[in-house]
């Protein structure tokens, strides 16, 4: 399992905007939002860097945000999910996301990085 220090965000310029960091807290186990791209910022209903995610509505638990955050941090696997979109922008329906898991020790993950992409709203077909 990579570590913080194995990223490079450099080598991520192009997508940097969608990219989330998140410091994994266990017992309870929660996430604190340490880094967010300035596309996720734009795209949710206020700033969160800082924040943990049990205090935020719409991804504490019970939510599929939450779910999912879950399982990459006790499995130690990625995850590629869709979750609902809840902001403050209405043509889009869900985000894709792309959740990894990170190590300093390699056994036990203390950082999740995020990417994550919104799906717009379908257009109605015209004829």
């Amino acid at each position: 399992m990579p570590s913080r220090l194995d990223i490079d965000p450099v080598e991520m310029v192009g997508f940097l905007p969608n990219v989330a960091l998140l410091d994994v807290q266990w017992q309870p186990i929660d996430f604190r939002y340490r880094v967010i791209g300035t596309a996720i910022d734009y795209h949710s209903s206020a700033a969160h860097t800082g924040e943990w995610v049990s205090e935020i509505p719409g991804r504490a638990p019970p939510s599929s945000v939450w779910d999912n955050l879950c399982r990459v941090a006790e499995s130690g696997l990625p995850s590629d999910s869709s979750v609902p979109y809840v902001g403050p922008h209405k043509d889009f329906v869900e985000t894709a996301q792309i959740t990894l898991p990170l190590s300093q020790e390699g056994i036990i993950v203390d950082m999740l990085l995020l990417v994550v992409d919104y799906v717009r709203r379908a257009l109605p077909q015209t004829s």
